[in-house]
């Protein structure tokens, strides 16, 4: 058998950290079709700062030709020599919330290109059941002119890269693995199983696999709704909400969700993927949708409660100042993809209110590509807000004087409840 090489497709938040875990032990071919990206990486810089500079270095190779260390390149001509193809690729959903295979079948039809007897394909991206081996392979077989299960083989491992966590980093977390053939399950699982630390968990199927990963998510996303609706009516009754759930949390199987904006390319994505299967087998998920609806509801709500408590403030809306601390999807994190702080900015635009963005972990030029929106990584100097929205508990706002912003009678909103009780309103 041919010594292990493997490329990894896609390398995000998601790739690049398993490119660097992989290349500790074997040469691995880091591909993507973003050049920047690439060129960032070949000269040691993550700009999503999941992979330290110095971790980057120590595995980086100059040439594809290496017996372990990691060759960055956006030339699929460079990954003929590989025969572990893992594909890291973004499944996103399009603005009507329907599942956006696109980047996945097109990944797929790359992959194809360099894909030789004996190759095996592993899926880490988030689907729905079936998407690896209906979907994906048909394209793998059509483009590659090799029969699946005959020539080559596909394995699916659901992603568990949980973005800005450095206490529980990929090595660190158990992986699910699978296998179209028993032979093969055993190769993905064996791989896996030599980096990851935590061990591994072999799932019976691939769909089992496919669908464990899109259900963590969605049980994450039903109950912080329901956690966001108990906010919503403690709030009418005037009781703090983290304080009722601190006295919950006292029983010992109390589980510990917050309210908040839950977006993201996990929890505000997964469910739709499987809700999409559900409603093609005739069955339309109830909880599931209306989960999801509640949590896409909070941007409104909170930019509602903030006009509230500027209105008893005798503060004119219109032309009002308003600043929204964190634009991240969560704390601690460069990744801007999908985050429901847009919603809160969004529907503040609407009542003619004049806001400013500050986050210093996002970058200006990615929040301006991917939403048009103007941010800062610093507080405006010489401002004063008629209110602040910390919406993103990042460290830097943790002792952060918010005060210092705000107008005599200003409102400082506090989302995620990190500042006690120095705000004048919180979920």
């Amino acid at each position: 058998m041919s010594p292990i090489k493997i490329a990894i497709i896609g390398l995000g938040y998601v790739g690049l950290p398993l490119a660097r875990l992989f290349a500790e032990q074997y040469p691995v071919i880091g591909f993507d079709i973003d050049e920047s990206r690439v060129k960032e990486l070949i000269n040691g810089t993550d700009s999503t700062l999941e992979v330290s500079n110095e971790l980057l270095m120590e595995v980086l190779s100059d040439t594809p030709e290496m017996s372990k260390g990691l060759y960055c390149s956006c030339l699929i001509t460079d990954l003929t020599d590989c025969n572990y193809y893992i594909v890291t690729v973004p499944t996103p959903i399009d603005k009507m919330n329907r599942p956006d295979l696109e980047p996945l079948y097109r990944s797929s039809e790359m992959v194809a290109q360099a894909l030789q007897k004996g190759d095996i394909v592993i899926y880490e991206s988030t689907v729905y059941p079936g998407v690896t081996e209906d979907e994906c392979v048909p394209i793998l077989e059509k483009a590659s002119g090799l029969l699946f299960n005959k020539d080559f083989y596909v394995g699916y491992s659901p992603e568990r890269i949980n973005p800005g966590d450095k206490k529980h980093t990929i090595e660190r977390i158990l992986k699910v693995t699978s296998g179209s053939t028993p032979e093969t399950e055993k190769k993905v699982d064996n791989l896996y199983k030599s980096v990851i630390t935590a061990g591994t968990y072999l799932a019976p199927s691939i769909k089992v696999a496919e669908a464990a990963k899109v259900i963590e998510n969605s049980q994450r996303d039903i109950n912080i709704a329901f956690v966001n609706e108990l906010a919503k009516i403690f709030n009418l009754m005037n009781i703090d909400t983290y304080e009722v759930l601190k006295a919950a949390g006292t029983k010992w199987n109390f589980l510990p969700f917050k309210p908040g904006l839950v977006g993201g390319h996990c929890i505000g994505v997964d469910p739709y993927y499987l809700a999409q299967k559900a409603q093609e087998y005739g069955y339309h998920p109830e909880i599931i949708l209306a989960g999801r609806r509640l949590n896409d509801s909070m941007g409104q709500h909170i930019a509602s409660e903030v006009v509230k408590l500027m209105v008893q403030r005798d503060i004119n809306i219109k032309g009002s100042k308003v600043l929204i601390a964190g634009i991240t999807f969560k704390e601690n994190c460069t990744d801007v993809r999908n985050t429901k702080v847009v919603d809160v900015v969004s529907a503040l635009s609407e009542y003619d209110a004049a806001v400013d963005i500050c986050d210093p972990w996002a970058a200006p030029s990615a929040v301006q590509e991917e939403y048009g929106l103007i941010t800062s990584r610093n507080f405006p100097s010489n401002k004063i807000f008629d209110a602040v929205i910390v919406t993103v508990a990042h460290q830097q706002f943790l002792d952060f004087d918010f005060g210092s912003l705000l107008s005599q009678n200003g409102v400082l909103y506090d989302v995620k409840g990190i500042m006690n009780n120095r705000v004048d309103g919180r979920l």
